[in-house]
């Protein structure tokens, strides 16, 4: 069926708009992070009247940004990693095991997505304090208990996901790998694993994404020591000014190992996102 004219005109408007929609905002966090802070203060221009690059200079002194970069990029990491090891198993089971409450887990699992995060706020908070008080094992204010507390909600959408990728590949490699004498773990890691990488790398995409971004559990289960960038960016809004030009800077440069390691997996997200989503 051939394009019209009307369809292709049509097309081409949404797309600029959607371009313009999604540069601009760049453009101006890019200008406001070249520009000294007065002109920032004074009134909006597109281009800086006196370019400079003090705020990519500034912006580690004013917060300890460095330290909340590590803290994102470890917690980030691990919860990713620890929910994805986790999530294999379980759909694994799930996906190639028929059980008595098979159905209930899987039920229970999706329904976690329902309710809002704040609504876990208040219990794992008084968890951690007299689990603390009780035990000596401080979960409040460290990177393990925001880890924890990120697989609470990473976990079950990981486990939901994975569950339909593992759907999708057929089953006679399994039957084809047990005449060959394979056990369900020899199962799991050279038939299974192999055939679901893109669902995998979603998974784990999904999961660090969750993490690197969450500002609600993050403002309140850490400390000046535990504080991740989502939470330590707030830091450049201080009692008598706000360094936007800072902010725009420091927020560029957080981004460039998320960006890219995005645009790297990004052929294995979508491909992972697809499959896990139609059987």
């Amino acid at each position: 069926m051939r394009e019209t004219a009307g369809e292709r005109w049509g097309r081409r408007i949404v797309l600029t708009l959607l371009t313009l929609f999604v540069v601009i905002p760049l453009y101006v966090m890019v200008t406001s992070a070249a520009k000294p802070l007065q002109d920032v203060q004074n009134g909006f221009t597109w281009w800086p009247s006196r370019p400079t690059l003090q705020p990519f200079v500034d912006m580690w002194s004013t917060v300890p940004l460095a330290r909340y970069l590590v803290n994102s990029l470890v917690v980030s990491s691990v919860a990713a990693v620890c929910s994805v090891a986790v999530a294999i198993f379980a759909a694994f089971a799930v996906s190639r095991y028929r059980f008595r409450g098979r159905g209930v887990f899987s039920v229970t699992v999706l329904s976690t997505q329902m309710f809002p995060g704040i609504l876990f706020l208040l219990p794992l908070f008084l968890i951690y304090v007299n689990l603390g008080n009780a035990t000596g094992i401080e979960l409040y204010a460290s990177r393990t208990g925001l880890v924890i507390t990120y697989l609470t909600f990473s976990l079950p959408f990981s486990i939901w996901m994975l569950v339909g990728y593992f759907d999708s590949i057929p089953r006679g490699l399994d039957e084809a790998a047990q005449v060959d004498g394979a056990g369900p773990l020899r199962i799991l890691f050279r038939v299974i694993l192999p055939a679901a990488v893109p669902g995998v790398v979603a998974v784990t995409v999904y999961a660090f994404m969750t993490a690197w971004g969450e500002v609600l559990f993050a403002s309140v289960m850490t400390d000046e020591g535990s504080r991740t960038l989502a939470v330590g960016l707030q830091g450049y809004s201080t009692q008598f000014n706000v360094y936007w030009n800072q902010i725009m800077a420091a927020s560029l440069v957080v981004s460039i190992p998320v960006v890219a390691g995005f645009l790297a997996l990004q052929r294995y997200f979508v491909a992972g996102l697809t499959a896990g989503a139609v059987k």
